[in-house]
């Protein structure tokens, strides 16, 4: 995790500066790990920032979703890869970040709340993804399922 931000994102200390976890502690390496995601927060925040300055123009949305989740020590399990059937939550749970800005969300007719109440049901899936982008960029394919599109249900 170490080579995965800049040092002026080593916030949590102390850290594990080697690829060899054995050979750190569970607290170096949960706090490595936490400056990897403060400084994935940082890069998403520049660029919601980005597409507010660009909300006047044109519509905009980011849909930010991890392909895996970590595991950071518990039950003695460290990073991700197990098998689906016996991985703990903590690698088959994964962040979905989605910002909309209001011309976006205006122009596609999205219920906020509608939303917020979907992420909330804990439905949403990495299978949702593919067929949440067709669906945002109005792409025309017999592939594309609308009850796979989170703003389908949302419209």
């Amino acid at each position: 995790y170490d080579d995965r931000y800049p040092a002026k994102f080593k916030h949590f200390t102390p850290t594990c500066d080697t690829s060899d976890l054995q050979n750190c502690t569970r607290e170096q390496v949960t706090n490595t790990y936490d400056n990897s995601i403060l400084y994935t927060d940082h890069i998403l925040s520049q660029v919601v920032d980005i597409l507010k300055a660009d909300d006047k123009h044109a519509n905009t949305a980011m849909i930010y979703m991890a392909d895996h989740g970590e595991s950071l020590g518990e039950d003695g399990i460290y990073l991700h890869g197990l098998p689906y059937s016996i991985a703990p939550k903590e690698q088959t749970t994964v962040p979905l970040i989605l910002w909309l800005s209001p011309s976006y969300e205006k122009s596609q007719k999205i219920n906020r709340q509608c939303l917020i109440k979907e992420s909330n049901q804990g439905s949403i899936t990495q299978d949702n993804l593919f067929h949440t982008l067709l669906g945002m960029m109005d792409v025309k394919t017999k592939i594309y399922q609308p009850k796979l599109d989170i703003f389908n249900q949302c419209r």
